[in-house]
Order: C-alpha cells, then structure tokens, then sequence
C-alpha cells in the first residue's frame, strides 16, 4: 500500500497546522487551524466574514490547494485539541471534503462554536465525537486510534492512523505529564505498545526542541502560583490575573487560590468565557455555582464597575489579553479604557509565557509598558509549557522507534534542536528524517 504525507501548514511557522496522510486510496487529514499572529498585525479583520482564498493569501490558514495533488478520497478531519491554531480554519476548509470531523468531546464542542460563527461559508460535515483509547475504521484497511496526550488544553489527544504497512502517529501537540491537574496523565504505556507493534513514520512537534530537560508538570505551576497567590494574601489592593483561555486547568488553579485568599473570581473576556463555559457545561470542570464569567463588553464593563464600587481588594479579576492582543481586557486596563483603575502597587499576574513571536512579543511588551506607566508590579511567567523539551522528545523516540520521522510546527531553526537528537539517534537526514516545507508531499512507501 503507497503511504503518502502533505505537510501543508505549520511546517515553517507555529500556526496554521494542517497534515494530510493517504493510505491507499484513503486520505485523513489532521488539523486545520489558523496563524493568529497574520491576523492580528491587521486592524479589525473579522475572519469570520473573509473567504478562504483570502486568509490563505495573508497566510493565515493552510493552503490545501496540494489536497488536489493526493490521490484518493478524504475520509476524516481529525483535530488534535481545540486551540486555534489547529482547528480555526476549520470553519472555512472544512466544507471542501465530504468527510466527518472527528474529535474528542471539548475539542468536538470548540469546533461547533467555530463552524456557528462562520458566516461566509456552510459547514456541514458531520460531527463525530471520539474518545481516547477509541478507535474507528477509516475506509477498508486503515483504522483511526486516539491515545490520550497532556498539553494546555483538556482532550487533547495524537491520532493514530494504523494501516498494513504500519503506524502513522501524528504528535502534535503534548508534553509528558504524569501529574496533570485535570484529565488523565500521557498514555506512554500505549505509546510503547505502537512502538512494539511498529510506527512506520512519527510526526512530532518540535516547539521546545531546542531546550534541554523536560517540561514539568501543570502540577509544578500550580504549586507556583499557589506560592505567589498566597505570598499576596494580605495586600490590601488589586491583583489581576491574566492566562491562556483554554487553559482551563489554570483557570480552575486560579479560581481556586483567589478563593484561598478571600477574593471573589471574576472571569472576564469574551474568550475566558466560552472556553470555561463549554468546559462547564460539558462536565470537564468543577466551577462554584456562583462563578461569574463575562463576555460581552457592556457586561464586563459593570463587572468591574462592581468591583471597583465593592473593592478592588475584595476580588481577583482573571482577564484575557496575556500576548497583549489589542482588544483584550488587560489591553484595555493597561491604556485606562474600563472602569477597572489600576493603581500603584496593584499586581498583575501573568501566568503564561509570552509565544516567540515578533508580533506577540510586540504586543506583550507594550501592554506591560503601559501596566507599568499607571504603577502596576508584574509578576510574569508563572508557567510550564505545554509543549516537550528534548528529554520529552528522546522519551517518545525511544518509545515508538519510528521509521520515519518528520518534524513540524516549527521553522527551520526552530527544527535544528530535533534534527540533532534525531540524528543521535541514528535517524539520516534526507533518508528517514525528513524535514521538509509547506505545500511538500513526502512518500514513505511506494
């Protein structure tokens, strides 16, 4: 059976991932999702009302025109979790192939919301919800398996595409956590069990492969902010917190420690809304009845009038806005736009990392330029990636023993910390290490 694999988005950026493997006559595609950062350097572009040839031209989301190239019929679009970067061009891509979208149930949820505010295009394909540990026939010789992976988002998972000449293991995106704070740990036993029963080709996700080590658990940042929660237990001013919106398991930590010190949470962002929200309502997360979240902009605007009526030290706003997006609630407390008056000596806590690239390191940097003009202390980066370093990355090497390896989301130099370990490795370049470009096609067996 020829096994073939398009690398169409994410193997020059961290963005836009989309992978598509033909197995025979079958195609599965996993991932379609959208580079923000192209996005955001325009003013009030409103994806959601632009045509898809025009994103791709912006290089905002994959250019799947290479699909024309595969020959066969696509069988499944399978997104890995629910961030955007791997399911916003979903909503415009996805209508193109008669084909179910399969995810598991947060990441299923996410991509609802995705295709009902679209506006400029029809997505009907079926929506089929899959479980780790889960697997489902893809036509009639290649079968589609969830394993469950940790990463920042709940449900995330790396598909697997068996097929008769073996594994196709895409690995985006995880690290190796054995203590996550919600969800179940990595399934390495499964990882080692497909390396026994033989990986033909391993696509991984080299974000942090230029680190040394291993990423710590979501444990070791909750024990951190735990720490700087606590150590401003008696200040007497405000404190905001600022994180990933779908990290949920940071917001649960966060909600959790404000209560610990006497301050109401407070949810605010359009964002922070609907990713707890959804997680709530499906039953992923335990939040207090009287949480409140807020996302329309006249209902986060008397939320903080409240609070600045009641006391800002009698609660703990968690904002969006951590990569310093424009439009986002700590954006727009930095340049004084809410009834929310920072002060001096009020804390600001950022508990994520800010993404390595230009247009958010801009962004960030301006927001915390303006945080400091009006006084505020900055407590940053009280955070793990959720992504592997390159212990993580000898880890599932060692576990899978692939054929073929393939590195993605990333850049060139960005690819050169897991060029070397897989070269240490025995893996030869050109040969059964292939780093390649957007829009290549790869045969790994005629």
């Amino acid at each position: 059976m020829e096994i073939e694999i398009a690398t169409i988005g994410g193997y020059e950026e961290v963005g836009r991932q989309m992978t598509a493997v033909r197995a025979g006559d079958d195609i599965v595609v996993f991932d379609m999702g959208l580079n923000l950062s192209k996005v955001l350097i325009h003013d009030d572009v409103q994806t959601e009302r632009m045509h898809s040839l025009d994103l791709i031209d912006m290089g905002a989301i994959p250019d799947d025109r290479v699909m024309s190239d595969l020959e066969g019929d696509v069988k499944a679009i399978v997104p890995t979790h629910g961030h955007l970067d791997h399911i916003g061009a979903i909503s415009k891509l996805a209508h193109r192939y008669d084909a179910p979208i399969v995810a598991s149930p947060f990441t299923l949820e996410l991509v609802k919301e995705e295709i009902q505010d679209e506006s400029k295009f029809e997505v009907g394909n079926d929506l089929v919800e899959m479980k780790p540990g889960e697997t489902m026939s893809i036509g009639e010789e290649t079968e589609l398996e969830f394993v469950n992976v940790t990463h920042s988002i709940i449900d995330a998972i790396n598909p697997v595409l068996h097929t008769p000449e073996g594994a196709v293991v895409y690995g985006l995106d995880k690290r190796m956590d054995h203590t996550p704070v919600l969800g179940d740990p990595i399934d390495m036993d499964r990882f080692r069990e497909l390396g026994e029963e033989g990986v033909l080709c391993y696509i991984e996700d080299c974000t942090n492969a230029n680190k040394k080590g291993r990423t710590p658990s979501e444990s070791v940042a909750r024990n951190h902010l735990r720490d700087v929660m606590h150590s401003l237990e008696d200040y007497d001013g405000g404190i905001v917190a600022t994180t990933f919106s779908s990290h949920i398991a940071r917001v649960k930590s966060l909600v959790e420690f404000a209560e610990d010190i006497g301050r109401e949470p407070v949810l605010l962002g359009r964002s922070m809304e609907k990713y707890s929200g959804t997680a709530e309502r499906i039953g992923a997360v335990d939040f207090p009845d009287d949480l409140g979240m807020y996302g329309h902009r006249k209902s986060v605007d008397r939320a903080f009038e409240r609070i600045m009526n009641e006391g800002k030290e009698n609660f703990l706003p968690v904002v969006t806005g951590h990569q310093g997006e424009p439009r986002a609630m700590l954006t727009r407390m930095g340049r004084g736009e809410t009834p929310y008056e920072l002060e001096n000596g009020d804390k600001v806590i950022f508990s994520a990392r800010v993404i390595p690239e230009p247009t958010n390191e801009g962004q960030r940097y301006q927001s915390e330029t303006l945080l400091r003009m009006q006084g505020a202390r900055i407590y940053d980066d009280v955070h793990v990636s959720g992504h592997l370093r390159r212990e993580g990355h000898y880890e599932m090497l060692d576990a899978l023993r692939p054929e073929n390896v393939i590195p993605a989301h990333q850049d060139m130099a960005g690819f050169s910390g897991y060029v070397d370990l897989a070269t240490s490795q025995g893996y030869t370049l050109g040969d059964d290490l292939h780093v390649t470009s957007n829009g290549n096609t790869i045969q790994i067996v005629e």
